[in-house]
């Protein structure tokens, strides 16, 4: 037994004597375990970081809140609810507090002054303080007809205005004022850009909330807008995938159809849609269209092999899939809304738009339970969404803090300074 013991300790001092002489022959690594921790030296001001390490780390801490969370909890995550009113009320402190929602959608009706607007969001910040994560606090603010905020707010151009300067610089900016218009504000996520291409004079829907009927000049312009709301620290949802442009019905009352091919579409619609993913697009929605040459049974945002073939696996798509509104006569003229909500999990959808009635939304609250309870949906499933939200989450570092009071006049002026800039061009 001696034996044994002596020969383990020399062992044991013989692997620390190694130890020490590679530490002390890599200084870099000397306090790492692993390459995340890699310090620049004179030597090599720009050392090799392993980002498979690094991409560990951050799934690590976000597989750690998904485990501690409750399936309440996730389920809750995948649902961005319409609330009513101007104040908070029983239904909206509900809907956040016992069915734990991850986002909320602003519209008109919610909207007021100011001041209220504020007010309200905060309100509803504070109703989540114990949930796990901060809210998603969003609003339709493209610019032009499609802009919620208070009507004290000055107006920005709309798409078209903007796609026929056909300004980059001009965009960005017009991109930067909308986020900094929403941060004012207390929202957090914008549905903005639109990347549809006009490319049907008789589109109901669309029409000068698209850039350009060339698709290139949306997609130019579309992700520098993008990229101004993100520069000030608000997520952008680049919309309404794969294309709305060609269609001659209005989605809000009837399901559209668009009887196109594949190549088809690679040649028109998507094309804005690839670019904006190509500039790191954080987040896509999909439009409730039917499209019979790819699906012939699920319109889109219900669709697998829209959602899942082609914006995942063709387009390599990593980020967060958003539903537009399941309220929508499109949806609600030919599904039950909780069994569209379950398909489109299935389907491959991060985030169910639930955008009025909260009974409805709790109606796919729990319909999402039960397809889990009954094994239709796995909850690993669940957690893939989950963990997308709280990656997008934890990028923009969202939080639940209160808003200041905004200043309407600083901010006013801004937009009149970047409009007085575009008729210089």
């Amino acid at each position: 037994m001696k034996k044994v013991l002596y020969i383990v300790s020399v062992l044991v001092i013989a692997a620390i004597v190694i130890l020490g002489f590679t530490l002390k022959n890599n200084p870099e690594r000397k306090s790492t375990s692993n390459e995340l921790t890699v310090k620049p030296t004179d030597s090599k001001p720009n050392p090799t970081v392993d980002h498979i390490a690094v991409w560990t780390k951050v799934e690590k801490k976000e597989g750690e809140v998904v485990s501690n969370m409750t399936l309440n909890e996730k389920i809750g995550q995948l649902v961005l609810a319409g609330i009513d009113g101007t104040s908070i009320n029983k239904e909206s402190q509900q809907l956040i507090e016992h069915y734990l929602i991850g986002g909320v959608i602003f519209y008109a009706k919610n909207v007021n002054t100011p001041d209220q607007t504020v007010q309200f969001v905060n309100n509803l910040k504070v109703a989540n303080q114990n949930n796990p994560l901060p809210l998603f606090t969003s609003i339709d603010q493209e610019g032009g007809r499609v802009a919620r905020l208070p009507k004290q707010v000055a107006k920005l151009p709309t798409s078209a205005t903007i796609g026929k300067t056909n300004n980059p610089d001009y965009a960005f900016n017009v991109g930067r004022i909308l986020g900094k218009q929403l941060t004012q504000f207390g929202f957090n996520m914008n549905f903005a850009p639109v990347l549809d291409v006009n490319s049907n004079p008789n589109n109901p829907v669309i029409g000068d909330r698209s850039f350009s009927v060339d698709p290139k000049i949306v997609s130019t312009l579309g992700i520098q807008i993008m990229k101004g709301i993100e520069e000030e620290h608000v997520i952008p949802v680049v919309k309404h995938f794969p294309g709305h442009g060609d269609t001659s019905v209005d989605s809000h009352l009837e399901l559209p159809k668009v009887n196109k091919t594949l190549q088809q579409l690679e040649q028109l619609e998507l094309i804005p849609f690839k670019k904006a993913i190509e500039a790191d697009a954080d987040v896509v929605m999909v439009a409730h269209i039917l499209l019979p040459q790819l699906d012939k049974t699920y319109p889109a945002s219900m669709s697998a092999t829209i959602i899942t073939d082609l914006l995942r696996e063709q387009l390599g798509f990593n980020g967060l899939i958003m539903t537009d509104d399941m309220t929508m006569k499109a949806i609600t003229n030919h599904y039950g809304i909780a069994q569209a909500a379950v398909q489109s999990v299935k389907a491959g959808s991060d985030v169910i738009l639930v955008a009025h009635d909260p009974v409805k939304v709790i109606a796919v609250i729990e319909a999402l339970k039960a397809a889990v309870g009954s094994n239709e949906i796995s909850e690993q499933r669940i957690d893939e969404s989950v963990m997308r939200i709280i990656e997008l989450k934890e990028k923009y570092k969202l939080d639940d803090e209160a808003t200041p009071k905004v200043n309407i006049q600083k901010i006013n002026k801004e937009i009149k300074e970047v409009t007085k800039k575009s008729s210089h061009n």
